[in-house]
């Protein structure tokens, strides 16, 4: 099994992650890490906190010379904001005039701060906030960059993309080419189309203007996955709900589709489902991909397409109306450094997120304690997919 658990508040020293169930000799590339990380920094509506970190991993266990040992990986992205949050943060008993500096009593409608306080019984929406924020993420895409590793020494690749911001969106019904996602990071908006990232800048403009937040839609694609990936023998074993419950798990996420999930809604099956066709020159194959890439639980051999909705930031500069949590007073809401759109950003965490589920499903079928065990495994089973598929009925006497 492959897992992992991260650690770290906003304004804390650091953030940390644990990843557990890598098998040994896997590559571990520091620069890709790094690059990974700057890409979730990054995208156009971004905050003034990216401007004050440039995060890096340290590595602190489980990797020797560039290759994974088979014991837990321990990485680490150091804050470089917490210097100027010492006091509000430090572990140690502070006097009053400390624990009141950048205390926050207005809870922010659409954010965790007062369920998180009913739940931890708080009036310091602090204590809910520095772990409740998207800035966790960082120790994600540097868990999933390991996760990444192992999936591109079995073949796979995982890309992202910006579908929606706001009302620009790029054209219903069109699957965007793999080969055109190659340069999606040469857009500041992270989109392919160069007339509708124009109008998402534009839309964004427009709300940091008047104070405002814009969400939007990111679509994951994946491409090389093996076929027989999870499993429909078990609720908790589907690999669309285990996608799925990643992707939710990502701060705004509020809704997730598979393929064209929510047009099946609307869509009569006999124009919904994907036909199943072979020849000799292709093999096995789809005239269409609407299933995207998964079938009852299983990945089907497709490429694999996900699609989530990402809700708009809930600190605006023009704050909601809200309560003070210890006079109960009517008040605005909190106003925290923050981000007009991060949409861009979110697409670079659920790649991260697909490759630990991804990963961990396929250790789960192909997996061993050594890199070469588990190739081992995806080759010979790959040769079993090739007899199994070339069988022909036996001629009659």
């Amino acid at each position: 099994m492959l897992r992992f658990l991260t650690a770290g508040e906003s304004h804390g020293p650091a953030l940390t992650v644990v990843v557990d169930g890598l098998p040994a000799g896997v590559v571990v590339d520091r620069a890709a890490i790094d690059s990974d990380l700057r890409r979730r920094q990054g995208g156009y509506g971004r905050g003034g906190r990216m401007k004050i970190e440039t995060d890096a991993v340290e590595i602190l266990s489980g990797v020797r010379h560039g290759r994974t040992l088979g014991s837990p990986v321990t990485l680490v992205v150091r804050n470089r904001d917490h210097e100027n949050w010492k006091d509000v943060m430090s572990p140690d008993p502070q006097p009053p005039e400390a624990r009141r500096r950048r205390a926050l009593k207005h809870p922010r409608p659409g954010h965790a701060d007062l369920a998180g306080a009913l739940k931890f019984l708080t009036d310091d929406l602090r204590n809910v906030l520095e772990r409740a924020s998207a800035r966790e993420t960082t120790s994600r895409v540097a868990a999933g960059a390991l996760a990444r590793g192992l999936l591109a020494a079995a073949g796979v690749e995982v890309r992202s993309h910006v579908v929606r911001i706001g009302e620009a969106v790029l054209p219903a019904g069109i699957d965007v080419p793999w080969e055109a996602l190659a340069a999606v990071e040469e857009s500041p908006v992270r989109c392919v189309d160069g007339t509708v990232a124009a109008a998402m800048i534009a839309a964004i403009d427009r709300a940091k203007k008047d104070g405002n937040t814009l969400g939007g839609v990111f679509e994951v694609v994946v491409r090389g996955l093996p076929p027989g990936l999870g499993s429909f023998a078990q609720w908790d074993r589907r690999l669309d709900g285990r996608l799925g419950q990643a992707f939710l798990s990502i701060q705004a996420v509020k809704a997730v589709a598979l393929g064209a999930g929510f047009e099946g809604g609307w869509t009569p099956g006999a124009s919904f489902h994907d036909e199943i066709l072979f020849s000799d020159e292709r093999g096995l194959h789809r005239g269409s991909n609407r299933a995207g890439g998964l079938e009852g639980g299983v990945s089907n051999g497709e490429e694999l397409r996900a699609r989530a909705v990402v809700k708009p930031i809930p600190t605006l500069l023009m704050p909601l109306r809200s309560i003070n949590m210890r006079t109960k007073e009517p008040e605005n809401a909190s106003v925290e450094r923050s981000d007009t759109c991060v949409v861009p950003a979110a697409g670079v965490v659920g790649e991260a997120m697909a490759c630990l589920v991804l990963a961990d499903a396929l250790l789960e079928k192909f997996g061993g304690d050594s890199l070469d065990e588990t190739l081992a495994h995806l080759k010979a089973t790959r040769e079993q997919w090739k007899k199994f598929l070339s069988r022909r009925p036996r001629e009659e006497a």
